[in-house]
């Protein structure tokens, strides 16, 4: 029922989820307004038949402050979809709503994974010149000390294996230069602690922030406040660009006669940059699969979010992330041990 839009996007969004999940048995619970949903699934019949309604008129709006929101969430068709994967009856859930009770809900729903992570990290997936790269935190955790990142780093290496089907992602720490002197304390421990840690990682070492659009690796590892400023910037220059292009393109008759010829090219290109074709984040560090959507999604976008949660949830992600998490700590107890002795 949350995001731009409700049920019109959601509905027809199942259906292009099936068409691009084919041969997988993929079912869908649906909560919200029966009545609503019901006239929506009438005018789409393959998602019908994929789906059953659980109905609840109870719902977050999406300027409610997180707070407020978790005050008063029990029943309401956020909540009620996180906690199916709770008690086993789905395997993921997908939300276009607000995101920051979506958050909230599911951290006290779910708990947490891990016990050094203070909240879910959210992952983008970026389009670069050589495909897609994953990052992580763009906005969850505004700091992040070096135990963390290398939380990030594991968990966007699984990400990136299940949703992007790369078998050894690399892995960049984002810093301000590629040198090992270069960044603050907590990056440059997590550079040493991911060498020598012994978690089968392939790192890369220190990224800027130039290396994410270009591809250099497929898992680029910062804080929530320095990935979101990243986030926000590369969306505000890619909409600047396309503004640009738009009025140098319409400028004039030749300009148009121009574009006419190039409209193929031009095509393929904003196909590229579509942020539909990347939507859905999920929330990574969770005690279960919970992705995020765009508020503002079409069908299209909503789909892809559908299809993340369904690869996800097909995968070994769970698995890959708790034994590389259970490597960490332990490091992290020898290192607590050898620091005591050596004060003693």
């Amino acid at each position: 029922m949350g995001g731009d839009h409700g049920p019109v996007v959601v509905v027809p969004a199942v259906a292009r989820a099936l068409e691009r999940l084919q041969g997988r048995k993929v079912r869908f619970i649906l909560h919200g307004d029966e009545k609503r949903l019901k006239a929506a699934l009438a005018r789409v019949p393959a998602a019908a038949e994929a789906s059953e309604v659980r109905h609840t008129d109870l719902v977050i709006a999406m300027d409610e402050k997180p707070a407020q929101a978790l005050r008063r969430s029990k029943g309401t068709s956020l909540w009620n979809a996180v906690e199916c994967v709770k008690t086993g009856e789905a395997q993921a859930a997908v939300s276009a709503g607000n995101t920051g009770a979506l958050m909230a809900v599911s951290k006290l729903i779910l708990r947490m994974a891990a016990p050094g992570l203070d909240r879910p990290a959210i992952v983008a997936s970026w389009p670069t010149l050589k495909g897609v790269t994953a990052v992580l935190d763009v906005g969850a955790n505004v700091s992040s000390d070096a135990r963390q990142l290398i939380e990030f780093a594991i968990m966007g290496e699984a990400f990136h294996r299940a949703v992007h089907g790369v078998k050894k992602p690399t892995i960049g720490l984002l810093n301000i230069g590629a040198e090992e002197v270069k960044g603050h304390d907590e990056v440059r421990e997590a550079a040493q602690l991911i060498r020598e840690g012994g978690f089968g990682l392939n790192y890369h070492g220190f990224v800027e922030g130039d290396d994410i659009a270009k591809g250099t690796v497929d898992v680029v590892v910062t804080d929530g406040f320095t990935g979101n400023i990243a986030l926000k910037t590369a969306e505000g220059t890619a909409r600047f660009v396309a503004a640009l292009l738009k009025d140098a393109l319409t400028s004039d008759l030749q300009a148009k006669l121009g574009a006419a010829i190039a409209y193929p090219a031009l095509k393929k290109m904003r196909a590229r940059i579509d942020p539909s074709s990347v939507n859905g984040g999920p929330l990574l560090g969770l005690n279960g699969l919970v992705v995020k959507s765009h508020g503002g999604a079409d069908a299209k976008g909503f789909a892809n979010a559908l299809k993340i949660a369904a690869d996800l949830a097909a995968s070994n992600y769970a698995s890959e992330i708790s034994q590389k998490m259970q490597t960490l700590t332990a490091m992290m107890d020898e290192a607590k041990v050898s620091k005591a002795e050596v004060q003693a």
